[in-house]
């Protein structure tokens, strides 16, 4: 019984070693983040929306494919990184004046870095700012998303290995994509973020 008792004790001790640094690997990351991890799936085929075939050519160092920096579609997520996404997501909150599009989607435009702009135009930005920062182009993808009101919607995806999460105007906070409650259209595609395809969300 005592061996028994003894065995069991170690083998407490182990597991509570294993949970307390597995825990530790996602850092001070809020709760959500440590379950319910989700990623988005590439599907069919997708026709680009017709704006960012416009904005490609306007910038086409943003769409341009890049090498293979590293194996796999997702970045390390760490606490310095996690102050950055939620550091640039805040910082071009702030800095673009929400304007609605009143031209149309035939005469749509995604700007960078504009005074004043919608969905797009903060989507980008914030792509464009990881981007400087040394993230990977790869690894940040521009989504188009359905919210509840039925309204088409732009935002950027971030894939990390704590799971996919999400940049967005309409939200003050860096969310995991579950937590988003968006019906999900197309995405950019990380091999070529000319592309697009259609996708569908499963737990990582």
């Amino acid at each position: 019984m005592r061996r028994a008792l003894g065995l069991l004790g170690v083998a407490v001790l182990g597991t509570a070693f294993i949970v307390q640094h597995a825990d530790a690997a996602l850092f001070s990351f809020p709760r959500t983040l440590k379950h319910h991890m989700e990623r988005l799936q590439m599907q069919e085929p997708a026709l680009a929306p017709m704006a960012h075939t416009r904005f490609c050519l306007q910038y086409a160092d943003e769409c341009r494919p890049r090498r293979m920096v590293f194996r796999g579609g997702s970045i390390k997520l760490t606490d310095e990184r996690w102050a950055e996404l939620r550091s640039v997501n805040t910082m071009v909150n702030r800095a673009i004046r929400p304007q609605a599009n009143t031209r149309g989607v035939v005469n749509e435009e995604w700007v960078i870095s504009p005074v004043a702009g919608d969905c797009n135009d903060y989507a980008v930005t914030k792509r464009h700012e990881l981007i400087k920062r040394g993230w990977s182009p790869r690894a940040l993808l521009l989504a188009e998303v359905v919210i509840g009101s039925g309204e088409h919607h732009l935002v950027l995806v971030v894939r990390t290995s704590a799971g996919d999460v999400v940049l967005d105007n309409l939200n003050a906070n860096v969310r995991l994509v579950g937590a988003t409650r968006y019906r999900w259209v197309r995405m950019q595609s990380p091999k070529n973020p000319q592309f697009w395809s259609t996708v569908g969300r499963t737990m990582a």
